[in-house]
């Protein structure tokens, strides 16, 4: 026991600590790129729409407390476009909803889909979706005039996102494959997101929603941006806009979105990526959706997307040896598919350390004030500088977003902002004992409106 806390223990814990260090350092660096692409962002002008042809695509699962709404905003938004909305074998009235519509409005489109080949993730709505469109075409088709969307089935288009979608660095250049827009929370203001439970959980369910618009609209568009600068834009669930004769070069058996993956979104912007296409992301156009006011709810979201971020960690050596991916854009790449890793890295070692720290604080007194005295000031100051870059971000946010509101209101957003980031450490260690264990089923993830549930629970409220 002498040997291990006067030889080993303190080997461990300066082991750990620039373990901590070092993963601080690769955060600063990344945010200080996303800063700096973000405040010399410049705006566009929109684009001809109508030089393309639009098709939107809302993939729906038991959404009938949404998708009525959905669509007729939609073609509100966009009436230029004709819009797919694929029942993956819904328990519920979705198909008789988007049917009803389909029969009113020729632009209205219903894809039903049954058991077994249902109900397996979204990619594989997707595919069916990409199948159905194509086979409505007429023969001959200009397939790099037609672009297909992929909206949330809570999504809402701004009016005119479709010409900042086709302005000239994005779908208005020939060379790009896929475009990804900004994405807003639609409730961020709402004073009541849980209008039956009281005035605390209300409270805590207001700051939940802010913080997701803080995320998508500071942190992420800055990332965004710099993916931009760097090659390595990533496509989300919602907001994408990819041209079919891309897709057409991914399709294997009419299936150009990863069938499994849990975040098919980004395999399939990495798949664009390494065939040698373009992509790119366009603030100007924002599509919305509803924050999350329920924190079961927003953990079961967080634990699939991070567990398919570790599946995306079998792309690495395609990626690495990629052409097409420049020296930073790897970098990126690397950053973004270790994230789960680090963190479960992080949650292991900081109670070994802590441990280690309590143990020889008891035993060995002197031997813990020395250590403090050499390194305490270094772990407070990183403490403070890692809390420094979100509070900045909350700041951000307001001047831009909400430039009638303090500035200090905008230093309490980012400093809540960097409290929430800690649900990484929950929810990573989470996705990766389900990837381990080989649960990898697809859920969904209910909406605000649903106040039961609809169907067989999801796989990962198992």
């Amino acid at each position: 026991m002498d040997l291990f806390f006067l030889r080993i223990a303190p080997v461990l814990s300066l082991l750990a600590l620039a373990y901590m260090v070092l993963v601080l350092g690769r955060y600063l660096v990344y945010w200080a790129g996303s800063a700096d692409a973000l405040r010399r962002g410049r705006t566009l002008p929109p684009g001809d729409a109508d030089a393309l042809q639009w098709h939107l695509v809302v993939p729906c699962r038991d959404e009938q407390a949404v998708i009525g709404a959905t669509v007729a905003e939609l073609r509100w938004a966009a009436p230029q476009a004709h819009l797919w909305v694929v029942d993956d074998a819904s328990e519920d009235r979705t198909g008789e909803i988007v049917a009803a519509a389909a029969e009113r409005d020729p632009m209205v489109h219903l894809v039903r889909r049954t058991r077994p080949d249902a109900r397996i993730g979204k990619g594989a709505a997707l595919n069916a979706a990409y199948r159905a469109v194509s086979a409505w075409l007429p023969a001959g088709a200009d397939r790099s005039r037609v672009v297909l969307g992929v909206i949330d089935a809570d999504g809402r288009l701004e009016p005119g996102a479709l010409g900042h979608v086709a302005n000239a660095e994005a779908m208005g250049r020939p060379d790009t494959a896929a475009v990804q827009i900004g994405v807003v929370m639609r409730n961020a203001d709402d004073r009541e997101p849980m209008p039956s439970r009281g005035r605390a959980v209300n409270a805590a369910a207001r700051a939940l929603v802010r913080m997701q618009d803080v995320e998508f609209l500071a942190a992420n568009t800055a990332m965004q941006l710099l993916r931009r600068r760097t090659g390595s834009v990533g496509l989300g669930g919602n907001g994408q806009f990819v041209r079919l004769s891309a897709l057409d070069a991914l399709a294997e058996d009419g299936r150009p979105w990863p069938q499994r993956g849990l975040i098919e979104d980004y395999e399939s912007s990495l798949e664009l990526r390494l065939a040698g296409h373009r992509l790119t992301h366009v603030p100007e156009a924002r599509v919305s959706q509803e924050a999350l006011v329920s924190g079961r709810r927003f953990l079961t979201q967080r634990t699939r997307w991070s567990q398919g971020t570790l599946q995306c960690l079998r792309h690495l050596p395609r990626v690495l040896r990629s052409p097409h991916y420049g020296v930073h854009g790897k970098a990126e790449v690397l950053y973004t598919c270790l994230q789960p890793v680090v963190a479960v890295a992080l949650v292991v070692l900081t109670p070994l350390t802590l441990g280690i720290s309590l143990a020889t604080e008891t035993f060995y007194p002197e031997d813990s004030a020395a250590f403090w005295s050499r390194f305490g000031l270094l772990m407070l100051a990183a403490f403070v500088v890692g809390a420094l870059p979100m509070a900045l971000w909350g700041l951000g946010y307001r001047k831009r977003e909400y430039p009638d509101r303090s500035w200090a209101t905008g230093l309490a957003w980012g400093l809540a902002l960097w409290l929430y980031t800690y649900h990484l450490f929950l929810v990573a260690p989470r996705a990766a004992w389900r990837e381990a264990r080989g649960r990898t089923g697809w859920a969904k993830t209910r909406r605000n409106a649903e106040l039961t549930v609809v169907g067989a629970p999801t796989a990962l409220e198992n």
